[in-house]
């Protein structure tokens, strides 16, 4: 799939190739990438976060807030803080009531993405944040977003190849009841995958705002479809325990230049309305092709025991 949108926005338009346009695309999508590691840390443990779109609006809301002389004025070192201990802060609440409470986590990432929009709604009033410090904008030069990204990516991966934590996430997501037998701690487990997407959140908004001229309440909004499509194209199973970190990469780098493409195409307006219809479509055709890869192995295994 990525090799035939390669293909067909070199059709299009050649210029798409330019040194400049796919640096600019990179650090575009840095901060995506960023959530998909945290989404696939979720997703690995039979989990899903709806509500990640919602809490970038309010973690940028806050960073701006907090950063801005016309506003809280604590400086941008603050506000950062700030805005990551926000994100950190919702993610834990979302893992405590998935895990110690057992519910739902659509439910309660759905309801938490109504709440935080309200409250990005309130902390902005309608109004714009605007007139960023130049130490904040620093963030989004020099390939620091990038080298974050790195840094992340990095991280996640020695965590998911080379530490226990890994290994139990992907038992937890697997088999749950296995897992609780051999005493993995699942609710433990779980509060750590939500907490990390949360503070994951937080610092992709933070790479992501100073790219800005302004913030405004409408920051965030689709992210959860964007990264949700990035992490099952990449072949992380939504039934927990299966997939890979560079498989949900890779569907970073497929969805960023279909993006892309849909631009070149000249679509206007209708771009974002067949972004969202093939974001749709690929989670279904997605969750049909796991289902069906699951009712094949459990068919398999059926046979052999007989």
């Amino acid at each position: 799939m990525l090799a035939v949108t390669l293909v067909t926005v070199k059709c299009v338009n050649p210029g798409f190739y330019e040194p400049t346009n796919l640096a600019n695309l990179g650090v575009q999508l840095v901060p995506f990438a960023i959530m998909t590691v945290g989404m696939t840390l979720v997703v690995l443990v039979r989990e899903i976060d709806v509500s990640i779109g919602s809490l970038a609006g309010v973690v940028s809301a806050v960073l701006g807030l907090a950063a801005t002389q016309d506003h809280w004025n604590l400086g941008t070192g603050m506000a950062v803080a700030l805005a990551v201990a926000t994100g950190t802060l919702v993610g834990v609440v979302n893992g405590c009531l998935v895990a110690l409470m057992r519910l739902p986590s659509i439910i309660v990432t759905l309801a938490m993405m109504a709440v935080l929009k309200g409250a990005g709604q309130i902390l902005l009033d309608g109004k714009w944040v605007s007139s960023l410090p130049l130490d904040l904008r620093a963030i989004a030069a020099g390939g620091v977003p990038i080298w974050v990204g790195l840094a992340v990516i990095a991280g996640a991966y020695a965590m998911l190849t080379l530490h226990p934590w890994g290994w139990r996430l992907r038992a937890v997501g697997s088999h749950p009841e296995a897992a609780a037998k051999v005493g993995l701690p699942l609710r433990r487990l779980k509060i750590l995958s939500f907490t990390l997407m949360g503070f994951l959140t937080a610092v992709a908004t933070v790479v992501s705002v100073p790219q800005l001229s302004v913030v405004e309440s409408g920051f965030g909004s689709g992210w959860e479809l964007f990264v949700i499509t990035c992490v099952v194209l990449g072949g992380v199973s939504i039934s927990g325990g299966k997939g890979t970190l560079f498989g949900a990469l890779l569907g970073v780098a497929v969805m960023g230049t279909m993006r892309s493409v849909l631009v070149y195409l000249k679509l206007g307006d209708q771009a974002v309305y067949w972004e969202r219809a093939i974001q749709g479509g690929l989670i279904l055709v997605a969750a049909v092709a796991d289902r069906i890869i699951a009712l094949r192995k459990s068919q398999v295994t059926t046979r052999e025991t007989v």
